[in-house]
């Protein structure tokens, strides 16, 4: 369910932070936030009156960064949600390789925090125009196990035409098809003395989208055969039927923002591609990563310490609702995610992954001919699946 505008967005952001806009001539517009890691605050297909496709926490945004005094005993403690529909992390959140807990420290809500790097630090902007914009930012992360890590980040925001976003789809857009799209290209590099080993750990370059929730959006995951099970979804705990289903072929989960999980899809069963259906917008929305090779594996995120921690998981899907019984979500909002393999990386070696995202609006039969010729379902059997 899309609320707001995407021109009430975009003047509620420049009152509050310096806003980089991607912009072309029909009218698509990206907005990069550099204060906040670079994320991609929110998109639209029409700058002046299409909707708004990033969720952004209004409440938030207006106090800022605030000082620790103000923030001690609040979420922002662990975490300042800005929002925004993609984003730059570094995984594993979970495991004895986690930069998300301190050493040693136990597995559970109350210790887990995002590290400044990647919450509240502003990436320096060293390249723009008005169809890309580069920044970077360095840091130095402890993981769970106590080891550290020197991290030069370095990401890249690109507008794409809608020639692009045929050509990489393989795809026709009609007359009719409204769209925005972006690839983002994200660094890291070793900036230490020491290599990064499994012994050690090994970080992974984790991009995560966040989306305005609805009783109408669907999330929709190919898969295809192979080894493992079909979806991992226990991460934070076991999603119940209502709110999930699979298929030999699918995965689809709800998008509604108002009951806590998480689910992941492992190298062995990926198509690449992940998306949603927002039913009442008419929007499809498809999320796509470059495959490259993973020699060590993918992180593992789950909360807990690990027999294989670097046999995780490449494409996930969340949706928000209450941490712990009583509290308030930290949204609401529903997230696709994708992970780069693990990086074993010698001192000045560099790890790259790169994403791409995709907003189209038509109709329900324009859809219909992307959504079975890239994700092998039809519309009427998302809007079936729940």
């Amino acid at each position: 369910m899309i609320e707001l505008l995407f021109s009430s967005d975009f003047d509620f952001l420049k009152k509050h932070t310096e806003i980089i806009e991607l912009h072309s001539e029909s009218g698509a517009s990206v907005l990069v936030a550099p204060a906040w890691q670079g994320r991609v605050m929110t998109s639209s297909y029409d700058k002046e009156s299409g909707p708004s496709f990033g969720w952004i926490n209004r409440e938030l945004i207006p106090g800022g960064v605030r000082p620790e005094e103000e923030v001690k005993g609040t979420l922002e403690e662990q975490i300042y949600v800005f929002g925004g529909e993609e984003r730059f992390w570094i995984g594993p959140e979970g495991g004895q390789f986690s930069y998300y807990f301190e050493p040693q420290a136990e597995f559970d809500f109350s210790n887990w925090f995002t590290p400044p790097a990647i919450d509240t630090d502003a990436f320096a902007v060293t390249e723009k125009s008005s169809t890309h914009a580069v920044l970077n930012h360095s840091a130095t992360l402890l993981n769970q196990s106590g080891h550290k890590f020197v991290m030069e980040f370095s990401r890249r925001i690109d507008l794409l035409t809608n020639d692009q976003i045929a050509k990489n789809l393989k795809i026709t857009l009609e007359e009719g098809i409204k769209a925005v799209a972006y690839q983002t290209d994200n660094k890291i590099t070793n900036g230490g003395d020491n290599a990064w080993t499994p012994e050690t750990g090994m970080p992974s370059i984790w991009i995560l989208g966040m989306y305005a929730p609805s009783p109408e959006t669907t999330i929709v995951i190919p898969i295809k055969e192979g080894e493992g099970q079909k979806v991992n979804d226990d991460y934070f705990g076991a999603i119940p039927d209502d709110y999930l289903r699979t298929s030999e072929s699918h995965v689809y989960m709800k998008g509604d923002g108002t009951r806590r999980g998480k689910i992941g899809i492992s190298p062995e069963r990926t198509k690449d591609i992940g998306a949603s259906y927002d039913a009442k917008g008419k929007v499809l929305t498809i999320v796509t990563y470059t495959p490259q090779p993973a020699p060590h594996g993918y992180v593992n995120s789950k909360w807990e310490i690990q027999e294989e921690p670097f046999s995780g998981d490449v494409i996930n899907a969340y949706n928000d609702g209450a941490p712990t019984p009583g509290a308030e979500p930290l949204g609401p909002f529903y997230e696709l995610e994708t992970s780069s393999p693990a990086g074993a990386l010698k001192p000045k070696e560099t790890l790259t992954h790169k994403q791409q995202t995709y907003h189209l609006h038509g109709s329900e039969e324009q859809l219909d001919k992307i959504s079975q010729q890239l994700l092998g379902a039809s519309i009427k059997e998302i809007k079936a699946a729940f």
